[in-house]
């Protein structure tokens, strides 16, 4: 009797959790059913033309998406170049070089800058950081790499491309840095002791033998960070400038898929309007699919890759 009991306990167990797994994947098809049932209108219109197309005019009901797809990938990009050298250097420090007093109050402070609300960070990068882009950091572009090279071209606005890249890269930057510390932290001590026993330097040892371990969760952390940055919407809405059209240089201003949706939903107008809006919605969910997909063959290289040296 006992084992009747827990015969069907063990079938109810394995029903609920089989349940719970398949409701993540039912919402994702429920998510992408009804972008696809609300867009249907702005499908048949425009085809795939909405995609590449650079005209964003609701007055004339003409609409393109890729103004926004491009201020959202290239926005992403700048944030994780900026984000990702600093981060690994803080997990670095952190757990090869700080004392442990230092370790847990720096900790403490990392993870409270993922806590601020990204509203703040829009408010903080309009008054401060989108003026000293334009008084400091923009015109050393635009003096020096601006006159070869047409991307750091000036003026500079303040809000911009740029600025929406240095705070999503500060927002960013607390996600990759914690991924970075427990990775790092997770390296055998006997990795490190083996290459400082071959004679390697302090950072000899961190480059060959803790960075070259970490380095899968090290890329884990940045896909992470890339895809927070791509869905963030109220800061940069505050920085990036709001202009439907394809920036000639990263200090002009531009526009992502996420804040275009934020300014204008409300704001439409008509069924073709709205069935555009929600198309960008579904453009923003394939675009970070399409992004994750590409990260996670990038992880399974590198871990491969880590694997076969090992």
């Amino acid at each position: 009797m006992y084992r009747l009991k827990k015969h069907h306990g063990d079938k109810l167990f394995k029903g609920i959790a089989y349940l719970f797994g398949f409701s993540v994947v039912f919402l994702l098809f429920l998510m992408i059913y009804e972008m696809y049932s609300g867009s249907k209108l702005s499908i048949a219109e425009f085809g795939w033309d909405f995609i590449f197309n650079s005209k964003w005019d609701p007055v004339e009901e003409k609409f393109g998406a890729w103004p926004f797809i491009y201020g959202t990938v290239v926005s992403s990009i700048i944030a994780l170049l900026i984000a990702t050298p600093i981060s690994v250097g803080i997990g670095i420090y952190l757990v090869e070089i700080a004392p442990k007093w230092v370790r847990s109050s720096v900790g403490f402070m990392i993870e409270l800058l993922a806590a601020i609300p990204s509203i703040v960070y829009g408010l903080w990068g309009i008054f401060i950081l989108a003026p000293f882009i334009r008084k400091y950091i923009a015109p050393i572009f635009i003096n020096t790499l601006g006159e070869f090279i047409p991307y750091f071209s000036g003026p500079a606005y303040g809000v911009s491309l740029f600025t929406a890249g240095v705070i999503l890269a500060i927002m960013i930057i607390p996600t990759i840095a914690s991924i970075s510390k427990e990775v790092i932290a997770t390296v055998p001590n006997t990795q490190r002791e083996a290459a400082l026993a071959l004679g390697a330097t302090k950072w000899e040892m961190i480059r060959t033998a803790v960075l070259t371990y970490a380095r899968t969760g090290i890329l884990g952390g940045m896909i992470i960070g890339l895809g927070r940055a791509i869905g963030e919407t109220m800061a940069v809405t505050m920085v990036i400038g709001n202009r439907p059209s394809i920036p000639k240089s990263i200090f002009d201003p531009a526009y992502t898929m996420a804040s275009v949706i934020a300014n204008e939903f409300t704001e439409a107008s008509s069924n073709l309007y709205l069935s555009a809006l929600i198309e960008i919605g579904l453009v923003l969910f394939g675009v970070t699919l399409l992004i994750n997909i590409i990260a996670r063959l990038l992880v399974w290289s590198v871990s491969k890759g880590t694997q076969e040296v090992k």
